[in-house]
């Protein structure tokens, strides 16, 4: 009697370490997945604020140059005309931002493709 038995419970213990190892496998890429994520949003963070910085002060060097050379005939139209080309290159990084926040995130989605590849293959039963 303890002979029948073996049979039966060697099948299910592979099958439960196969489900452990796959459930592993499946972790390790989500965890992959996420580091990738956050080292690309770290670099992103950084050139953007670089970018930002260094755009910044070219205008505002830019700006300069325009109010010092236009100092003695149309000084308060060099003023004007340089705060609105600021102010107009605010609301673009700003709708750019909006644009960007309303973009999906894309995260993890190799591992639910994996994960419903699973299951569509766990729902498949041989045929007869």
């Amino acid at each position: 009697m303890s002979d029948d038995k073996e049979p039966v419970s060697e099948p299910l213990r592979r099958l439960g370490a196969s489900l452990l190892t796959l459930g592993r496998i499946r972790l390790e890429l989500f965890a992959i997945e996420a580091q990738e994520e956050k080292e690309r949003i770290a670099a992103l963070l950084l050139w953007a604020v670089l970018a930002a910085l260094l755009a910044g002060f070219g205008l505002l060097l830019l700006l300069l140059l325009v109010i010092v050379a236009l100092w003695d005939s149309h000084r308060m139209l060099a003023l004007g005309g340089g705060t609105l080309v600021l102010i107009a290159a605010a609301i673009f990084a700003v709708l750019k931002v909006k644009a960007l926040i309303a973009q999906p995130a894309s995260l993890f989605q190799s591992s639910i493709g994996e994960l419903r590849a699973d299951a569509d293959a766990l729902r498949r039963r041989p045929g007869p």
